[in-house]
């Protein structure tokens, strides 16, 4: 037992070094040049670390090259950049999942209800220590890397086809037409992104809310249970307010990100 729980310690200190370096790696890389550049007599002086920053994306982030989006960077990028939230996702989500399945119910005895998210991160921890907290993460990662890779190509895609018949069309109402522009990529966008991967996810909230820790983690023997069970439909369980919430949620965030870029000063071509 004790050999078992130093494991799981080990493999659970490990999990958390890794995201922590992960995460961290792209602030430390402005910490670095502000470090670098700021303290020499001659060349470039950052103003602040938002200035580094934009001045980072400006002139090594990506960007659509001429002739349009370019899949083969747009996808391993956007895979990546999904695989590495993931880690920040599985946790609050496993929250969000458990608080909204206990929901109300009576039927759920007082004493293993939670009364907070803390209060539910706290038992998760003590009934399942620290990789409890991270249950689900396997697929998590999975569903984060695809569909991150299906949206940015439909966003990129539907950006580049809008922008070439709309600003070639009209130059006045710019900024309407950018607004325009981003409601309709990022919300299509969206939701190619969750009709890709709903069934990841319907795997994903069964395993972080199986009340026995030894139920099975694996999403793709999961999702043959459902399909044997409930059929296709099954595994798209939730598709009608996955795809209404979509849009316009991910129309919002595009916009907003589109919105900051700019007064950043950050070329998005």
């Amino acid at each position: 037992m004790g050999e078992s729980s130093g494991y799981k310690d080990y493999v659970a200190g490990l999990i958390a070094g890794v995201a922590t370096v992960i995460i961290g790696h792209p602030f430390d890389t402005v910490k670095v040049k502000l470090q670098k550049h700021n303290t020499e007599a001659h060349g470039i002086t950052y103003r602040s670390g938002l200035h580094c920053t934009a001045r980072i994306l400006k002139t090594e982030g990506g960007g659509v090259q001429d002739g349009g989006p370019q899949l083969q960077v747009i996808i391993p990028s956007a895979a990546y950049s999904g695989a590495l939230i993931s880690f920040v996702l599985c946790p609050s989500e496993l929250l969000k999942c458990r608080m909204q399945v206990q929901g109300t119910d009576s039927m759920v005895p007082k004493s293993s209800r939670y009364g907070s998210p803390l209060d539910c991160a706290l038992k998760t921890i003590k009934t399942e220590g620290v990789t409890g907290i991270f249950r689900g993460v396997c697929t998590t990662l999975l569903r984060e890397s695809a569909g991150n890779a299906v949206f940015f190509s439909v966003y990129e895609y539907v950006r580049y086809y809008m922008h070439s018949r709309l600003k070639a069309a009209s130059s006045d109402h710019s900024h309407l037409i950018d607004v325009g522009i981003g409601i309709v990529s990022g919300g299509l966008g969206g939701v190619a992104f969750w009709s890709a991967v709903l069934p990841l996810d319907v795997a994903k909230t069964i395993i972080q809310t199986a009340p026995d820790k030894s139920s099975s983690r694996n999403p793709f023997q999961i999702l043959s249970s459902i399909y044997r069970r409930a059929g296709f439909k099954g595994c798209y369980t939730g598709l009608g307010p996955t795809i209404v919430r979509a849009f316009p949620a991910n129309a919002a965030a595009i916009v907003t990100w589109e919105l900051a870029i700019k007064i950043l000063g950050i070329k998005h071509d």
